[in-house]
This record gives C-alpha cells, structure tokens and sequence, in this order.
C-alpha cells in the first residue's frame, strides 16, 4: 500500500493552494463537520467539504468549478466549520485563498459582484479613517453595488436609534494603518510582477 498523501502528488493548482495558504490539504479526510454546521450551506453550490475535496484532486477542470463557484464567496468567515474540524483545518482560510485567487483569475461567480463591492467599500473606509464607519460603509456599498433603493426604509429607523454616524470617527495613528495598507498593496505588486 502506498504512503503517498494529497500533498505529495499535488497538481499545480493544488501545491498553489498549499503553498499560498500554508495549507496541508491531505488533512482533511472529508468527515462532512463543516458541512454540517455552515450557517450559509442552503445558499451554495458546493458544500464546503466539496470544496476541499475538489482542490485535494486539483485537476484543471475542478479549478475552473471551484474558482468559480458561488461556496467560496458565500462563506462569511465565522469560522465555524474550522472550530469543528477533527483535524484542526483551517477551511475558512482556504476560502480566503480561493477567493484572492479567484479574483487573479478573473473567475469569480456573477453572485459575487455585490460581495466585492463590499469588500472594497469596507476596507477602502478601513484604510482612511482607520476603523470601520457605518454610514459611510452603506453609502459607498450603496454607490459601488447600485443598489441603492433596497433597504432605504430602514434608514430613518437607525437614524433615530442612533445606529449610524454621518461623520466617521477616525483614529489616532491612522497613518500606521495606512502604512499597513500601503504595505499589502506593494506585495501584492511585486507578486503579480512575479508571475509575468
């Protein structure tokens, strides 16, 4: 009987996924705990176990699937299915992976889009004021996803709760934050200089 693991006879796309996100994908025996306990399962198109067990075989054609797949967006990093792994792996991080990596690829779902858009929003308001700012985050979220009418009847609900703050708060040190950024964004150039 062969000693051999995933990790050994690892495709290219799956040494990228253990190399970018310093994970062992031979961990995870496909127990189905992560599937079981993920509060966003109804909404995909794989389950989460899937996922793995696509990147474990790492054959061009599943990268397309899961790159592409709606699960890898639709995974709100609450970290549930990763608190319950026998094995300790970390699947919320592999879903940080694939995204980074299905956005380089161009491969992202159509469903993605509004995500994106917050995600943008959000560290764009991060990266400024130093924290995170309610209202600024829903008007830029708002301007970026146009979706603007959705949720407006809510609006003077929070207002006169007191929820939202029209000017953001900043932080001292703010400019560390931004160095933090600054920093991030040069690595991410090096690497795609890398790659050409």
């Amino acid at each position: 009987m062969s000693n051999k693991t995933v990790s050994d006879t690892a495709s290219s796309f799956t040494a990228e996924i253990e190399g970018r996100g310093r994970l062992r994908l031979a961990d995870c025996y496909q127990c189905g705990k992560c599937s079981a306990g993920c509060p966003m399962v109804d909404y995909m198109d794989y389950l989460p176990h899937q996922i793995v067990r696509m990147c474990q075989m790492g054959e061009d054609s599943l990268r397309e699937k899961v790159l592409g797949s709606r699960t890898i967006w639709l995974c709100v990093s609450c970290e549930t299915c990763s608190t319950r792994c026998p094995k300790d792996f970390d699947i919320a991080h592999l879903m940080d992976v694939l995204r980074e990596m299905s956005l380089e690829a161009g491969l992202q779902h159509a469903d993605a889009s509004n995500i994106i858009a917050f995600h943008k929003t959000f560290k764009n308001g991060v990266e400024k004021t130093g924290r995170l700012n309610e209202f600024p985050l829903a008007i830029g979220y708002k301007l970026r996803s146009m979706d603007l009418f959705s949720d407006v009847t809510k609006f003077p609900k929070m207002v006169t709760a007191r929820k939202l703050r029209f000017l953001p708060h900043k932080i001292k040190g703010r400019d560390k934050v931004k160095k933090i950024f600054a920093k991030c964004e040069a690595r991410i150039r090096a690497k795609k200089r890398g790659k050409k």
